[in-house]
Parts: structure tokens; C-alpha cells; sequence
């Protein structure tokens, strides 16, 4: 008896391998600017593939001997656990492809503060830690000196290194002087690209565009959008052929014109959709439709939460966008959706965009969730 087909389709994890899907001009050009040494934001908000993107990149560039280092500055909330986070990064990342195991832990010999190393006792893998009672200008000098590190191994070994820093925007609430630090250091590093990923869209640009900040004009600015539809529709018939199934063009309509290319909300769409399609079968607008209410009942409980923590005001804006993505500021807008004064709707759009529920672009703001619209609807 034949094993049964697996689901093709991923959602909630890294899209990767097969499962990574026409961001072949991104990923040529981030690559090409990381080989190049230019210093790139690239944001977007969640479930957009920021991660999925830059784990290619990141492969493209390993297989040409380019040495690369990320950091998820959401996992270091305080100024420890990033010289904690850069230890261990700079350590396995960068360390561990130059030197001997019994080489790679003197490159933290200059530091002010010395590291605690752990080593597990199963994988024999380093751990690194700092002490809490360390006084805050020897951990900002070991902060310092752990941040020049990726800079000086690059020029002694003549290696092009690129540094991924993650969630960027968390860099203000970790510590309001550690921009300044930041970018007094990066902009002595010729030798390294700096690659800085972010899903807080207006506090990446405060970042990158404030004249006031530390950073401003320092990179190239790169926004991710959504995968155009009809890029995405070879892709999912493919993916169901492969496993026995098909998709028609009813089905690949209906799928799209629900997330319009959303590279989270299609992934999820089309899992359920290929759950409801039996071996052999093919998975129309029905279908879709089908699945569609199963995806509805499994994010319930998330956009219930969302809703419950929205204000009145909040909530009637979300409804409008729901029915019309707009320009929700403008007047005739208001009066068509019944919305109160501009200041009140700014507002409220600030707070939606904060919990990464809206987003903004040229005036005209849209609900980014996936399928929050249609959940909003159906209420």
C-alpha cells in the first residue's frame, strides 16, 4: 500500500527549499548588495517572508565562502543578553569557520568583560553568559568591542562578512543609546554588510529616515511587498499536481482573490484547501470555500482576542477597512463609513498599525492581518 501524500503547503514556519516561492528579484538583489558591502533596511510586517527571504540570502551567500552572522534582537531584551547573543553568534557563525575549536574562544580575549562560557554537555556546543552585577560602562564597552568583532575578523582573514540583525526597531527599547553605539561602530566596518530586518513599518522608518537618529540615511531602504497572484498560481498548481491532486482555475481564482497574494495567508489557505481535496481529486471555488471556513474557525480565537483589546473606535475602522481599504482619513470616506473626526481616526490607525493590524502606504491603509478582513465581514 502506497504511503499516503504529505500536505505540500506550510504556513507558521520558514517557507524554505521548495516551499519558498518567487521572490527571485529580492533575493538576487539583497544578495548582490550583501556581496557588495551596502548596508540594507528591509521591512515589511510579519507573515510578509522577511525571514524566509533572508535564510536564502544567507544560503546564496555560505556557498560562495561570504561569512554571515544573525542576530533576533526580539530574543535580547536587555543590554546582557544581546553581548550574550553577539558572543554566541559571533562564536559559531564567524569563529567556528576561521579557527581550531581550541582557537575560537581567544578572539574574546580583548573584551572588558569576560564572558562566561558553558558547554553543553551533549552537543558540546558554547553557551555565553554575562554576570548582572557587571557595572553598565564595562558592559558597554564589551558591547562595544563584541560589535567591532565581525569588522576586524573580516579585514585579518580578508573575508567579505555580512551581519543579520533581526527585528531592529526592538534596538530602542533594549537600550535609547545603543543606536548611536551602533552606528558610531558599523560605519567603521567596510569589510561588513549589515543586513536590518523590521516589522514595525513606522518605527523602522523613524529609525532610517529621522534626520535626528543615528541611522538616518545610513542604508539602503528595501519594502517587502505581497507575491503578485499571478506569480503565485504555477506554484500552487504544481504543488497539488505533485502530490496526486488538482487545482482549477475556479479554485486558484478563489484562493487568490482572498489573499491577493499574501505569502502567509495563501500558504494557509491552500494547506486547508489541499486537506479538503481527496488523492486523485480537484479542489474548485467550493472547495476553497470550504477550507476557507476552516482556516476562519482555526484563527478565531487570535482576531477574537484582537477585537476584544480594540477600542470603539478602533473597531469601527477596522470594519470600514474590511469592507473598503482606503484612504480612511479623507472626508467622503468618514461620511461613507460613518467614522468620527480625523484626529479620532488617526488615532486609532496609529494603534492598529502599532499591533501590526493595519498597514499604511501612500495614504491608503489596509488590514494586513490575513484574514482578518473576511473574519470582520462575516461578523
Amino acid at each position: 500500500m502506497a504511503p499516503a501524500a504529505t500536505n505540500p503547503f506550510r504556513y507558521g514556519a520558514l517557507a524554505i527549499d521548495e516551499a519558498f516561492t518567487n521572490r527571485e528579484s529580492e533575493l538576487a538583489e539583497l544578495t548582490a548588495d550583501a556581496r557588495n558591502g551596502q548596508d540594507v533596511v528591509l521591512f515589511a510586517p510579519r507573515r510578509y517572508g522577511k525571514s524566509s527571504l533572508i535564510w536564502r540570502v544567507a544560503q546564496e551567500l555560505v556557498a560562495e565562502r561570504v561569512l554571515v552572522a544573525q542576530v533576533d534582537l526580539m530574543t535580547t531584551p536587555t543590554r546582557a543578553k544581546l553581548a550574550e547573543r553577539l558572543a554566541k553568534t559571533i562564536h559559531d557563525d564567524l569563529a567556528t569557520p576561521l579557527f581550531r575549536a581550541r582557537e575560537r574562544l581567544r578572539v574574546f580575549s580583548g573584551l572588558r568583560v569576560t564572558p562566561t562560557v558553558t558547554i553543553d554537555p551533549d552537543d558540546g556546543s558554547p553557551s555565553f553568559s554575562f554576570s548582572a552585577s557587571v557595572r553598565r560602562e564595562d558592559l558597554d564597552d564589551t558591547i562595544e568591542r563584541l560589535l567591532e568583532l565581525p569588522g576586524r575578523l573580516a579585514a585579518e582573514r580578508k573575508r567579505r562578512v555580512v551581519v543579520i540583525l533581526d527585528e531592529f526597531q526592538e534596538v530602542v527599547d533594549i537600550d535609547a543609546a545603543l543606536p548611536k553605539l551602533m552606528r558610531a561602530v558599523f560605519q567603521r566596518q567596510p569589510e561588513v554588510a549589515h543586513l536590518y530586518l523590521g516589522s514595525r513599518r513606522h518605527m523602522v522608518q523613524r529609525i532610517f529616515s529621522d534626520a535626528n537618529e543615528p541611522f538616518w540615511r545610513s542604508a539602503k531602504q528595501l519594502e517587502l511587498d505581497v507575491i503578485a497572484p499571478q506569480h503565485f498560481r504555477g506554484h500552487i498548481a504544481e504543488r497539488f499536481a505533485r502530490t496526486g491532486r488538482r487545482i482549477d482555475e475556479s479554485g486558484l481564482d478563489a484562493v487568490l482573490g482572498v489573499t491577493r497574494g499574501h505569502p502567509y495567508g495563501t500558504q494557509e489557505l491552500c494547506y486547508f484547501t489541499w486537506q479538503e481535496t481527496p488523492a486523485r481529486g480537484r479542489a474548485d471555488g467550493a472547495r476553497v470555500g470550504r477550507a476557507l471556513e476552516n482556516v476562519l474557525r482555526s484563527e478565531h480565537a487570535h482576531f477574537s482576542l484582537a477585537w476584544s483589546k480594540a477600542s470603539g473606535v478602533q473597531r469601527t475602522v477596522l470594519q470600514a477597512l474590511a469592507q473598503e481599504p482606503g484612504h480612511a482619513l479623507a472626508a467622503e470616506y468618514r461620511s461613507r463609513h460613518g467614522l468620527p473626526a480625523a484626529s479620532s481616526v488617526q488615532k486609532a490607525l496609529d494603534a492598529l498599525e502599532r499591533d501590526e493590524l493595519v498597514g499604511r502606504r501612500r495614504g491608503d491603509v489596509t488590514i494586513t492581518e490575513p484574514f482578518l478582513a473576511e473574519w470582520l465581514v462575516r461578523q
